[in-house]
């Protein structure tokens, strides 16, 4: 058995805590011992159940459960040795006690030797009569191999012995995914659906694999059914919610995502969606309202500020789009979208240099959209830096090979520093590949194109 806070009643517990306070010693069967150190175990509470581990084997010295539990201690406290050569010992008194096979298993697994784990812990399924935990076990196993195929079948076999083990069904519908099998999990999800109709986890997984498939009237019927059996499900309001998003009936996913904040405490993402569908409605205070609350509720998330950052975008307050835009930077400062908002809200308020910078990351960053490249090399012209700017254009057409509006930029720029014979290469090359792009020199280097070496090399070419 296991105690809980709820059961203030439980003598030994009582009687144990008692003990330590007075020094007084007293007796405890060994299965006391064993659960209250369980529980102390499941509280966290380490130190207090190496004392109970302690007092129990000095009244109960052959007691085997109670060596396997210092041993799992060994394990916590990564002394592997000391573990190993207890288990040793047990393995030689009991050689068909699984726990040990457990335990030398979990040691394994420490080690990184996962393979010989799921050998040892095949040796107690065989020597034992409940599997479940076993199965699931070697599931986890596989999936530090990264062999997803079998991870999953271990953790079905498991369901097959236990199907309320949720943990393992959780574990299923991430191999699933992993393996970009959503079909097959939505099949394996109705099948364990039609022998328990009721398992609002099954239904909310189901939802999220029609959600992920974009079959969003299936997926708002597998979340409806999930709340029928849950009706505070708060997981499957907020998902019932996404979907309404999607089908733009944006009131109901309001109705929804107010909903769990009414069962639980608020959380950022029901924030930030409520930002979202008051945008979408035009309910412009609703919808900054919600956005501020959303990073009052927790000013790390990235998403928040990025949200108010496109609000003010739209709103054309690009001072303000600026100052969140910094924000999300400031908490995630690998983020290519940050850095593409940053470059554009920075272009709009002609901050040249800091769109640059913003183009320039975004690009190192592995952003390689045609448009970045040339909104730096465009900026790179303004503030005269010509070189900076063929250079960037070149690396473009490393990408965007036979591109006429990288070639005409590459054109103006030589012309413009009187390197003619690079300059004709490249308007050769751009009129081959588009010559109706060819206002992008008039428009860029009007002092290029109405020069008489440009418009005489155009005659000759065209």
């Amino acid at each position: 058995m296991e105690f809980s806070q709820e059961e203030p009643n439980n003598v030994s517990l009582t009687k144990f805590e008692s003990m330590l306070k007075t020094n007084n010693v007293l007796f405890f069967d060994s299965e006391e011992f064993e659960n209250i150190i369980h529980h102390y175990l499941n509280q966290g509470k380490v130190s207090l159940a190496k004392k109970a581990i302690k007092l129990g084997l000095e009244q109960h010295p052959t007691s085997t459960n109670l060596k396997l539990f210092k041993v799992e201690i060994f394990v916590f406290e990564n002394k592997l040795k000391e573990a190993n050569q207890m288990l040793d010992a047990l393995h030689v008194l009991e050689p068909s006690n699984e726990e040990i096979y457990i335990q030398k298993a979990n040691i394994l697994s420490k080690e990184d030797k996962h393979e010989d784990a799921i050998n040892v812990l095949n040796i107690a399924l065989d020597l034992s009569e409940e599997t479940s935990e076993l199965h699931s076990l070697i599931g986890m196993e596989y999936l530090f191999l990264d062999n997803f195929e079998e991870a999953k079948q271990s953790f079905i076999r498991c369901l097959d012995e236990d199907s309320e083990d949720y943990s393992s069904l959780y574990n299923v519908i991430y191999c699933f995914d992993f393996l970009n099998e959503n079909e097959e999990a939505i099949h394996f999800l109705n099948s364990y659906l039609n022998k328990h109709p009721y398992s609002e986890v099954a239904w909310h997984q189901l939802g999220k694999q029609y959600f992920t498939l974009k079959e969003y009237t299936k997926a708002l019927s597998a979340f409806d059914f999930a709340i029928i059996s849950d009706d505070r499900f708060v997981g499957a309001y907020l998902e019932k919610g996404k979907v309404l998003e999607k089908l733009k009936r944006y009131d109901e996913a309001i109705e929804n995502y107010i909903l769990t904040m009414e069962l639980d405490d608020p959380t950022s993402f029901a924030l930030l969606r409520l930002g979202c569908c008051y945008e979408k409605l035009g309910q412009i205070d609703l919808a900054k309202q919600y956005y501020y609350k959303t990073v009052k509720e927790d000013p790390l998330l990235d998403k928040g500020w990025i949200a108010i950052t496109k609000f003010y975008n739209k709103q054309q307050n690009y001072q303000k789009a600026l100052y969140y835009i910094n924000k999300a930077i400031n908490i995630d400062a690998d983020n290519v979208i940050y850095w593409k908002l940053y470059a554009q809200i920075n272009h709009r308020l002609n901050f040249l240099e800091e769109a640059e910078r913003g183009y320039k990351r975004a690009l190192e960053l592995g952003n390689y959209e045609l448009n970045s490249w040339l909104q730096r090399a465009d900026i790179l012209v303004q503030l005269g830096e010509p070189e900076a700017a063929s250079y960037n254009l070149i690396q473009a057409a490393e990408f965007y090979p036979e591109n006429a509006e990288i070639e005409y930029r590459l054109a103006g720029i030589y012309y413009s520093l009187l390197e003619t014979e690079k300059g004709s290469y490249h308007l050769k090359n751009a009129l081959s590949f588009n010559p109706e792009f060819l206002f992008v020199v008039e428009e860029l280097f009007p002092k290029v194109y109405q020069s008489t070496t440009f418009t005489n090399a155009l005659k000759k070419l065209q």
